[in-house]
């Protein structure tokens, strides 16, 4: 059985790391390559970093704050936030990300997930879906959680996939924040229903919660608050999911 990936989240606005409720509220919490550091220090398997203003405002990705971060961390890297061409995969890669992440610049032009991954392998690129509870299932919203889309999110999972994506991080903005664990609904509707890795985002508040992402289906369990505020580390994570008989590297 492969090794459930643990992975703490970067969400950095104006090169400062920062958290939220449901994508609201965001307050400044540190420097996101001190941050970073730690993480890879701990043991984290790989650092997700959003920089989670460049969609909404129109502009391009922090490439600084990318290069401090490869320069401290020896794990996989992904960045996400402003990728909208293959040319911006390609800056970001050689600002020494190993994975791009892309979001709303795939809902809107789908083929970018396929010239990206015949440009750089599939195992580049990670498609985000940030998934909405509606009445009839689950609803794709982009720009930061700010626009809502008529596209469900199950149909755009599997047409990612289809595109060529290597793995879909999956985000429940209902949950995303609120420390009350991971849509497992949500999770196994997508994890059951496509042949990608997907990582689950969205809403740890304890341990418990990661194992319950790990049994829904999730290949990577993301986490963001429970890590930064140090109510865990990334150790404490790993040997706990052990004790629960849940495959990891430690």
């Amino acid at each position: 059985m492969l090794a459930k990936r643990i992975i703490p989240c970067l969400d950095v606005r104006d090169g400062r790391l920062t958290k939220g409720i449901k994508f609201q509220k965001n307050v400044d919490i540190g420097d996101p390559v001190l941050a970073a550091r730690k993480y890879y220090e701990q043991g984290a398997d790989e650092i997700v970093f959003y920089d989670i203003s460049a969609s909404p405002r129109g502009r391009e990705i922090m490439l600084d704050v990318v290069r401090q971060v490869a320069k401290e961390i020896f794990i996989p890297f992904s960045v996400g936030g402003g990728i909208r061409t293959v040319g911006d995969m390609r800056s970001v890669l050689l600002s020494g990300a190993e994975k791009v992440s892309i979001n709303s610049a795939a809902v809107k032009n789908p083929s970018l997930i396929s010239e990206g991954a015949r440009a750089f392998g599939s195992q580049c690129v990670v498609v985000g879906i940030d998934a909405l509870r509606v009445s009839n299932g689950f609803q794709v919203v982009i720009n930061g959680g700010r626009v809502a889309t008529s596209i469900d999110a199950l149909t755009w999972a599997q047409e990612v996939a289809r595109l060529g994506a290597g793995e879909i991080c999956l985000n429940s903005i209902d949950a995303d924040g609120t420390y009350e664990g991971y849509d497992l609904e949500l999770l196994r509707l997508i994890s059951e229903n496509v042949e990608i890795p997907v990582i689950a985002s969205g809403g740890v508040g304890n341990l418990e919660h990661l194992y319950e992402g790990a049994s829904a289906g999730a290949d990577a369990l993301l986490a963001a608050s429970i890590f930064h505020y140090s109510e865990y580390s990334i150790r404490e994570a790993k040997e706990f999911l052990r004790s629960k008989n849940i495959t990891v590297r430690l």
